[in-house]
């Protein structure tokens, strides 16, 4: 089973992240680490070098534990949950179970009901589980 983490450069994304990591080496199975830049003109260039400095920080714990690292930098102008959601189906198509990480950010009482476009794209639209982590 492939854990596969949606990131972006955010304190989500780092809890995503963390959680990810964790749940990867928990359960012995790859990592996917999948960053989609909207922009689709290779001008996501912050957001890019701020994935990269975030997965460093990961390599060593994965390294260490044996488990594998993938890493995924979309920047085609697609939204993040179409790469993430296209990501867990090649997954699945090939016989890879998969679960997807999202980190959730808070919300005011009117946003909980409209939860994330992003967020709620994936929930609706994986083939697979999706666990949401709070940024703490």
């Amino acid at each position: 089973m492939a854990v596969i983490v949606g990131y972006i450069a955010s304190d989500e994304g780092r809890a995503a992240l963390r959680f990810g990591v964790d749940e990867a080496i928990r359960r012995s199975e790859p990592l996917q680490v999948v960053h989609s830049a909207r922009t689709g003109k290779g001008s996501g260039a912050d957001s890019t070098r701020a994935f990269v400095r975030e997965l460093e920080n990961a390599e060593s714990a994965l390294a260490e534990a044996g488990v594998p690292l993938e890493r995924l930098d979309f920047d085609r102008g697609n939204d993040p949950a179409e790469d993430l959601v296209e990501v867990a189906e090649q997954a699945e198509t090939n016989g890879k179970p998969a679960v997807i990480v999202i980190g959730l950010r808070r919300r005011t009482p009117v946003g909980k009901l409209l939860l994330g476009s992003n967020a709620q794209r994936i929930l609706l639209e994986a083939p697979c589980p999706v666990i949401a982590v709070k940024a703490v």
